[in-house]
């Protein structure tokens, strides 16, 4: 079992944390990524070295997915068959709850395990509400209940190493689109329980509320928004072809070809990029079918509430509100589906004591005396 944690400018919690999880289990492998802390924190990693984990550091702050996926990208390639629990090095993960999520690990197939917390007690205001955002955006966009999206504690079996480093994200994202492509890529999702800590109000976190908060919920508010401005376009037709034909059946119909036409070409080219992977054809082919099979449910809904004399607007908002999660589901999850793309070939690092099962792409700008047979430290230009 490897223990990967991502660091961005640490403080004396990942010392600590390291010296617990190694007085608790001598045999663990760490991994810390230092993900362009800079000079000021040469020394922090320079300890973590010494205490015998593996550090991989890098000159520019590139984000946690980087980081993540970088460490990813290491331990496939020096730990092959190695499983990975990911803890987060501000102190928030107890080293009772990163080995409850490894011994989960080790007995599931086909599925990544997530430290959940249950957010009693005092919690960071930003935290509860942003947790409780995300985790309904996501039980809406995929209809899956998961008590904790953001968290950091994940473990994952070793052949599932190759799908994560394909997974996009660079930053806080990545954890997020891990959780959202994971059903399409065959892997389950289940829950260990954790107790919920947050140190100083959450002080060391390196989270930025605004920026990351968009960069996370970037591929649901885009969904969002199309699906707005396609319902707009919708809700105009059906008030137009109502009045004019005075045929429920017309007005839905028609309304919705206009409708789902543009939502096709906004979806296929912003919301889920990486649809243009799909051809044309197959992605509209797809695309009809769900119009038609939400059409119909689209139809005996409206048909039932206006015939409980619910107005048309009112009866009309409900049904696309309702739909709107199936929509998204089926359409990130068949039909603009990403390709699978080879692991990526992006040395993770380089290493300062080279050990003979490191690779040859970890092995180039090498530093540190000769013969030094102190703990790996690998560095990067």
């Amino acid at each position: 079992m490897i223990i990967l944690i991502p660091a961005y400018e640490p403080d004396h919690q990942l010392i600590n944390l390291i010296r617990k999880l190694q007085e608790a289990d001598p045999w663990l492998t760490i991994v810390v990524v230092d993900d362009g802390s800079g000079p000021d924190y040469l020394k922090t990693f320079d300890d973590v070295a010494r205490l015998g984990c593996h550090v991989l550091s890098y000159a520019v702050n590139g984000g946690k997915g980087h980081a993540l996926k970088s460490g990813f990208s290491f331990i496939a390639e020096c730990f092959p068959g190695h499983d990975v629990v990911c803890a987060d090095s501000d102190g928030q993960h107890g080293v009772a709850d990163i080995l409850a999520v490894a011994d989960r690990v080790r007995s599931v197939t086909g599925a990544m395990v997530l430290g959940c917390r249950n957010f009693s007690g005092n919690v960071p205001a930003r935290s509860k509400f942003g947790n409780t955002v995300t985790r309904g955006l996501f039980r809406m966009a995929t209809g899956q209940r998961i008590p904790d999206t953001q968290t950091g504690l994940r473990g994952y079996r070793a052949d599932m190493l190759p799908w994560l480093v394909t997974v996009r994200g660079q930053r806080y994202e990545y954890e997020l689109n891990l959780l959202l492509e994971a059903k399409r890529a065959g892997y389950g999702i289940e829950c260990v329980e954790i107790a919920t800590v947050y140190l100083d109000h959450n002080l060391g976190s390196h989270f930025r509320p605004v920026a990351d908060s968009l960069r996370i919920y970037a591929p649901l508010l885009k969904f969002l928004g199309s699906s707005l401005s396609a319902f707009v376009v919708d809700l105009v037709m059906f008030l137009l072809l109502s009045a004019f034909t005075d045929s429920l059946l017309v007005a839905v119909a028609g309304a919705r070809l206009v409708s789902a036409s543009v939502n096709f070409l906004v979806n296929r080219r912003l919301v889920f990029e990486h649809g243009r992977d799909t051809s044309f054809r197959a992605a509209a082919t797809g695309y009809v079918a769900l119009v038609v099979a939400l059409l119909s449910v689209n139809y005996a809904a409206m048909l039932t509430l206006t015939s409980l004399a619910v107005p048309d607007v009112l009866a009309k908002l409900v049904t696309e509100v309702a739909l709107l999660g199936v929509s998204y589901a089926v359409q990130q999850r068949f039909l603009f589906v990403r390709k699978t793309r080879a692991a990526s070939t992006e040395p993770a690092a380089t290493e300062t004591h080279i050990p003979a099962l490191v690779p040859a792409q970890f092995q180039h700008s090498m530093t540190g005396k000769s013969g030094d047979q102190s703990p790996k430290r690998f560095r990067s230009n």
